[in-house]
């Protein structure tokens, strides 16, 4: 679930935050309001906050001094209305009073003074439409008066010193609870940023080693996962080319050393025959000469193969090439390599084959060339070279197999000639599995059928 979760996008994240927030907040808003009167009850005793339900003394003192006055026969009976005041003067500033007579008329009444003030009724005015009403307290009395029973309603606000702070008190808590939460939200999406910032800042300061943070599926996490693969993409490129640069130099520093020794001796050998200084020796300087060239133009093969692995090369156009192509390259090689005092075992299980395949003719007879040049480096000629074609499911299997001589002249310790047939056979679209051991190397190369591509 938590994997999940953190696969969802920044914006559905944000939008659910904000409906759980809110609800909670809203729940959180009830429940304290819910319970206003508990801490209406508790707080009461600390600051001698007035009953919620009004004052019973006063109500009492309304019974008992109402006897002594007469009720106005209406709202004009100004006479009335001035011996009344007394009565109405008992409601103190937090309280409104209003005599109506038996027949529901209004007779007289007192406005609390506190509404006369325009901060308290805005104050008032808001909260009662945040509470409901709550903070206006009321009672109703049917009170005898010298001249007859009469009602009396009572509007009393004293409860307002305690509600409406403690509502604001609830709508700033709730609304805290809902910023922290939302604020803590964005704060962290802001410092996963920051990170992936400082990760950019390593980057472009040369470090590459230190990974990125990772941060789930979202689109930050992507981000960061997509920018840790290019770190790793531009360090491997980094690496490569560093390598392939001091490969290089390497490469041109033992060139100019292998070449510069055969190319004097040759050069030697040539004024000697120029100058005609020994006749009788000219054949032998002749074959001399010949011997620096064969050793000159093996430096150049393997330097040329050497740029082959190392270095970019054009992608080869891949054309249908016949079987028999495939045979006269290996009958050609195997023949050479006889030449050489090698014997060849030959096993061809389709010679009637009359299917193309996928290659370069060029690229493919630098291929054999490279791994019979590799048998008469290091093939042991007292055992037979195992030459097999066969064709399994639409591709042609080739398989070269030859002893290794116990001692041998490490001319190719890093493989350069295998390195550039993998990377043709690559290039070709084909495979290339090699096997060795103490006694025997085999290589095995599959190509695709023409029809497959």
């Amino acid at each position: 679930m938590t994997e999940r979760l953190k696969n969802v996008k920044i914006r559905t994240k944000f939008a659910g935050l904000l409906i759980l927030t809110g609800v909670v907040s809203v729940t959180l808003f009830e429940f304290m309001w819910y319970k206003k009167w508990n801490v209406y009850e508790f707080l009461k005793p600390v600051f001698h906050l007035a009953s919620p339900h009004g004052d019973y003394d006063f109500f009492d003192l309304l019974v008992e001094e109402a006897p002594k006055y007469d009720v106005p026969k209406s709202e004009e009976d100004t006479e009335a209305i001035e011996k009344i005041q007394p009565f109405l003067e008992l409601a103190d500033d937090y309280t409104s009073l209003y005599i109506y007579g038996s027949d529901g008329t209004f007779r007289a009444g007192k406005w609390a003074k506190i509404m006369d003030d325009s901060l308290f009724r805005a104050f008032f005015d808001l909260g009662y439409q945040l509470t409901g009403g709550v903070g206006e307290g009321y009672r109703e009395l049917n009170l005898e008066f010298r001249n007859g029973k009469a009602n009396v309603m009572i509007f009393y606000y004293h409860n307002i010193g305690f509600l409406y702070p403690y509502a604001v008190f609830c709508v700033l808590l709730s609304g805290l609870l809902f910023l922290i939460v939302i604020l803590y939200f964005i704060s962290r999406k802001m410092k996963q940023v920051s990170q992936i910032e400082t990760s950019i800042l390593q980057m472009a300061s040369g470090d590459l080693t230190t990974p990125t943070p990772k941060y789930g599926g979202d689109e930050i996490g992507i981000l960061s996962s997509e920018l840790d693969k290019l770190r790793i993409t531009l360090n491997d490129t980094l690496r490569q080319e560093q390598e392939s640069r001091q490969a290089n130099q390497d490469l041109i520093t033992a060139m100019s050393h292998d070449l510069r020794t055969p190319l004097t001796i040759l050069n030697g050998y040539l004024e000697v025959l120029k100058l005609g200084k020994m006749p009788d020796m000219q054949d032998e300087y002749l074959d001399r000469c010949l011997q620096k060239t064969k050793d000159i133009k093996e430096l150049t093969d393997r330097m040329f193969e050497y740029a082959l692995v190392f270095e970019e090369i054009e992608i080869p156009k891949t054309v249908p090439v016949p079987y028999t192509f495939f045979r006269e390259c290996l009958w050609e090689n195997c023949d050479f390599i006889q030449l050489a005092g090698f014997q060849c075992s030959v096993e061809e299980k389709c010679p009637d084959c009359t299917l193309s395949f996928a290659g370069d003719e060029t690229m493919l007879k630098r291929i054999f060339n490279n791994l019979f040049s590799n048998i008469l480096k290091y093939g042991e000629k007292a055992v037979p070279v195992s030459l097999s074609l066969t064709i399994e499911e639409g591709e042609l299997k080739i398989q070269l197999k030859n002893k290794v001589k116990k001692v041998s002249a490490d001319i190719e310790s890093n493989h350069i000639g295998l390195k550039s047939v993998e990377k043709m056979m690559a290039l070709l679209g084909g495979r290339m599995l090699c096997s060795e051991n103490a006694q025997e190397f085999t290589v095995r190369l599959s190509f695709l059928s023409s029809h497959s591509e």
